[in-house]
């Protein structure tokens, strides 16, 4: 029996590592929330968990011109974990992080400099917030 296990072990370990890096996948939020015409806002399905009423998920807004303008810290895309409150109608940023390629790859430049985890915030009618707001509370 232990064999056995060992076995089915080693068999789902190759599995796994044959298939490489496990990537998210982005799905584009709704076109009315898209908040600019330069960027592209996504959320990630399965990193949706809930805990009562506080949903957290991981977003992403991936833009068409590097930002940053002249800094040494230009960016393509961003990686965002937010939190709602879905009875409250409010958001809070949780972590964010800057990547030098479009849709959270290449080199990690930057980040979470900015966390609003103690601060909550209402969540304001036909905004990005509202969008993801839909998408992790089943609303919309």
């Amino acid at each position: 029996m232990l064999m056995y296990r060992v076995g089915l072990w080693i068999l789902f370990t190759v599995l796994i590592l044959a298939h490489g890096p496990v990537r998210a996948e982005w799905v584009a939020i709704d076109k009315r929330y898209q908040s600019h015409p330069l960027q592209t806002a996504y959320i990630e399905p399965g990193s949706i968990r809930r805990e009562g009423n506080v949903v957290e998920l991981s977003a992403l807004i991936d833009w068409k011109a590097m930002q940053g303008g002249r800094s040494p810290t230009r960016f393509y895309s961003t990686t965002i974990t937010k939190q709602f409150d879905c009875a409250e109608r409010r958001v809070r940023t949780l972590a964010a992080t800057d990547f030098d390629g479009h849709m959270g790859m290449g080199e990690v430049i930057g980040g979470s400099g900015y966390s609003s985890e103690g601060h909550w915030v209402a969540i304001e009618p036909g905004t990005l917030n509202q969008g993801l707001w839909e998408a992790a509370c089943g609303k919309g």
